[in-house]
């Protein structure tokens, strides 16, 4: 060490005055090893903070995946995520605009020592098939809930009531 005199930092300062004034004195934890304060991940997992960041937040990584594995999530998601889309001809277009984006990222080149990640086309017609399927089931599911209007009886209006002659 220098003969340097050690010059406090504001800082230090702050610390060791709230120190002396017993501020940090029976703070929740105190004394307790910081595993026992609560879930904080695998040891083993350097990101950890990340995944319960996620987690707390509800947020959505899926924009963050590789290209292949997005493809992959969201070919099992058909055909429900399709559900609302009304018209065959726009399931269709929908479809093969999914199968150009994987085929052309398997243009792209492999990058690193590991196989690349290969995302499957899908089949256009087998999709179509159960997304008609999954459109007829809701249909029904729909048509069972649904009640059945009565019509309202008929009213006369409060004005006729006053304009009819008096007799």
């Amino acid at each position: 060490m220098s003969g340097k005199p050690y010059r406090e930092s504001w800082v230090d300062r702050q610390i060791r005055e709230a120190q002396e004034r017993g501020e940090f004195d029976n703070l929740p934890g105190a004394g307790k090893p910081l595993g026992d304060l609560g879930d904080l991940g695998d040891p083993n997992d350097p990101d950890w903070w990340v995944r319960r960041y996620i987690q707390r937040e509800k947020l959505d990584i899926s924009g963050a995946l590789p290209t292949p594995l997005a493809l992959r999530k969201e070919a099992a998601s058909f055909p429900g995520s399709l559900a609302d889309v009304a018209r065959e001809d726009d399931v269709r277009e929908i479809l093969e605009d999914f199968n150009r984006r994987v085929k052309v990222d398997r243009l792209r080149p492999a990058v690193g020592a590991m196989p690349p990640l290969i995302a499957r086309t899908v089949d256009v017609d087998e999709v179509v098939e159960q997304w008609r399927a999954l459109r007829a089931d809701l249909a029904r599911a729909a048509a069972a809930v649904r009640p059945v209007p009565t019509p309202a009886p008929p009213t006369q209006a409060w004005w006729r009531r006053y304009r009819r002659p008096r007799g």
